[in-house]
């Protein structure tokens, strides 16, 4: 019996880095799996295109090249953000499901966001440099400015996957946290024990903001100059979605002035030209694109690939992988990957 085809495009990701040794062995037993570029895949032969079960990656896909893939069930995207690259009408009139794995970053990237919070409150890395360069303030000389996030007010800007990983974390602060999700109705975000908000109660009475938002063709720098202004005086702003949901020069702006301190995981252009202004500001706590990188994250998302290709096989829906809604996927605008 002929095994189904995959086919293999999840660049710049590979299949080694998404599998471990012994996944990857389950999925090659089970399957047919043509590795190429993703840039190849919608020019291969129709009869080709006729035997593909299922795509890893988002490759750029024609309408005529989605006709072609008549036994299609599933595209599994494995970077986490759903790309406008490909129309997806066809596909959901056709019950193809589009998935991505971005559950298996959350919990890091939270984690991260966390400790990109707690060192803007403690000022940790400046500590940290200071004592290196022998220039240490002991004691309550080296906490001036600083403060906790226990019992402080927390917002929360976007509240999916990633939004509800750091709701979890910051239970344990006693803080007020609030979210707000134009998106979700009310009662979703009070089940998960955060206070629905407006964007102006978020920025206007919050100590910590942790930006989560995905970026989408209505947000795209949608926090910019009168926003950053509305900000408590000394609030920290941690970036960790994209940074198309911000205007990352009025950002520095706030920054450099001493309204706020930031950190940002992501930024507008990765990498970041070695004489970018924002490697120098003080106040600004910069990560390259590192808080959802780790093996454990990637070799994750294999697991959940392979779960949720059992079901379907099964002729059951896909669990583990989060589905593309089909009112909002065209609204998105995130940028690919170009390194793990």
């Amino acid at each position: 019996m002929t095994k189904p085809l995959v086919i293999s495009a999840p660049q710049p990701r590979t299949l080694d880095l998404i599998f471990t040794p012994e996944a990857l062995g389950r999925l090659r037993a089970t399957y047919r799996v043509a590795e190429m570029h993703q840039d190849s895949v919608a020019s291969q032969e129709p009869a080709t295109l006729a035997q593909v079960r299922y795509i890893l990656g988002q490759p750029p896909l024609s309408t005529e090249a989605i006709a072609a893939m008549t036994g299609l069930r599933a595209i599994l995207n494995v970077e986490s953000n759903l790309l406008a690259n490909m129309p997806y009408e066809p596909l959901f009139e056709r019950g193809v499901h589009v998935l991505t794995t971005g559950r298996a970053f959350a919990e890091p990237v939270a984690e991260i966001g966390l400790g990109f919070a707690l060192c803007l409150a403690r000022g940790i890395v400046d500590a940290d440099l200071g004592f290196r360069l022998g220039r240490e303030q002991w004691g309550g000389e080296g906490n001036a400015g600083a403060r906790l996030i226990s019992g402080s007010e927390v917002g929360l800007i976007g509240f999916g996957d990633l939004g509800r990983a750091l709701a979890r974390l910051l239970r344990g602060f006693d803080a007020r946290t609030r979210a707000y999700h134009p998106w979700l109705p009310p009662s979703m975000l009070r089940e998960a024990g955060m206070e629905p908000a407006d964007l102006g109660t978020i920025l206007e009475e919050s100590d910590f903001i942790f930006c989560v938002a995905s970026a989408t063709a209505e947000n795209e720098g949608f926090l910019g100059v009168a926003e950053f202004a509305r900000m408590r005086r000394g609030a920290a702003f941690i970036l960790l979605s994209r940074a198309g949901v911000v205007d990352f020069e009025a950002l520095m702006l706030a920054v450099s002035r001493g309204h706020i301190v930031a950190a940002s995981d992501v930024f507008p252009e990765e990498p970041l030209p070695a004489d970018h202004p924002v490697r120098r500001l003080p106040g600004f706590l910069c990560s390259a694109h590192r808080a959802g990188a780790l093996d454990s994250a990637f070799k994750r998302m294999g697991d959940m690939v392979l779960e949720d290709m059992d079901l379907m096989d099964r002729g059951l829906p896909p669990l583990r992988c989060k589905r593309a809604e089909r009112e909002t996927v065209a609204r998105m605008r995130s940028k690919p990957v170009e390194r793990n």
